[in-house]
């Protein structure tokens, strides 16, 4: 490619570091005639910053590496064994501000939200969201004992969601449940913001012409507050393997060290709120202050709170009738989701601080959702 002639041209020698090693070139640099202004034409063709030493297509390999690995360090060990070596810190830098752009990427949808989407309309659409617990930085993290209280580490629910069509769905030739393509949410923010992002992702999934919507999650209340915000039209869902936990808490609490008897009291109830008979249950369970005072005893305080559990969830337990139209009864794409990011973030010794975590949780959800290769297009 020819490029305009320079003022006050002055050929220089720079040092890039590529795949294959550190490579010397020499370069034009000079005045552009229409600006004015200082530049170096190989670089912009390259698509290399001011001041970059580094070329996109290794910055990508290292960025990679990076979000795939454990650490930072293991990064590092990796680059060495292609012959291309870079330090650790280096690989940090790096990947942080790709996560940066990562996370600009997401805003530059947020702010041109569509509910087009260039897929078919789906016959339906499942959306599911859970929460987990990161450890990070404090604000007096790096502080010596001085025999005070001191908040070293601080614990944050990073949020996140997993979205996909029912026609990304199937079974393994062992009847395995496998989704060949989802969108996923990882934010460690507010509700609000996080709902916002989760619809963003829906959007992009046919959430505006879906046949039909489904929420799936446990009983977090902020999750089923995003559902009535972001996804009013949706069918609720509550897993199956929460609401089974809440009903052997009841039964835990009508047959006190009695495992047998609260066995064999649960597993029928179970099997009716799996097959279509929960307003058999509900019914059960609301008649139960009346079974105990029968009985001559207090009803036992679990049992007022899952009643009332239940009572908020009464719309979302209708499994059979889901289960019908192929949406999953339990989360567990979810909870697959939520301990990979696990595997990579809270490790054995990892202290995040609030933005290196969102830097490198960008990177990780760009990838997963094919927005990768984009974070280095020149476009």
């Amino acid at each position: 490619m020819r490029f305009p002639p320079l003022r006050q041209r002055q050929d220089r020698r720079l040092t890039l570091n590529t795949v294959v090693g550190p490579v010397n070139v020499v370069v034009d640099y000079g005045r552009d005639r229409q600006s004015g202004k200082w530049c170096c034409p190989a670089r912009e063709q390259w698509g290399l910053g001011p001041h970059q030493k580094m070329t996109p297509e290794l910055e990508d390999r290292i960025c990679l590496t990076a979000t795939l690995t454990g650490s930072y360090q293991a990064a590092a060990e990796m680059t060495a064994k292609w012959g291309s070596p870079v330090d650790d810190e280096t690989i940090r830098i790096h990947a942080r501000r790709a996560g940066q752009r990562a996370e600009q990427q997401v805003q530059a949808r947020l702010a041109t939200l569509s509910p087009a989407s260039k897929l078919p309309a789906p016959a339906g659409l499942v959306v599911m969201m859970d929460g987990w617990l990161a450890r990070q930085r404090g604000q007096d993290w790096g502080r010596p004992p001085t025999g005070e209280a001191l908040e070293r580490v601080v614990w944050h629910e990073i949020k996140g969601a997993v979205i996909y069509r029912l026609d990304q769905a199937g079974k393994t030739a062992g009847g395995r449940g496998v989704i060949t393509r989802k969108q996923v949410v990882a934010w460690q923010g507010d509700p609000l913001e996080f709902g916002r992002r989760v619809q963003a992702e829906a959007c992009r999934q046919g959430l505006a012409v879906a046949g039909e919507v489904f929420v799936v999650a446990d009983g977090g209340v902020w999750i089923w507050n995003v559902q009535q915000d972001r996804f009013r039209q949706a069918r609720g869902v509550l897993d199956f393997y929460h609401a089974s936990q809440h009903l052997w808490a009841v039964s835990h609490a009508l047959h006190p060290g009695n495992e047998e008897a609260a066995r064999a009291w649960v597993e029928p109830l179970l099997t009716q709120l799996r097959h279509g008979q929960e307003a058999s249950v509900l019914q059960t369970l609301n008649d139960l202050p009346a079974e105990c005072a029968r009985q001559q005893r207090e009803t036992p305080p679990e049992v007022r709170r899952e009643q009332e559990y239940f009572h908020r969830h009464r719309d979302h337990v209708h499994y059979q009738a889901v289960a019908a139209k192929g949406c999953p009864v339990g989360s567990g794409a979810m909870e697959s989701f939520c301990s990979q990011l696990q595997g990579r973030f809270k490790r054995c010794g990892q202290f995040w601080s609030q933005q290196g975590m969102a830097d490198l949780m960008a990177l990780e959800t760009a990838r997963r959702n094919l927005d990768w290769d984009a974070l280095w297009s020149r476009n």
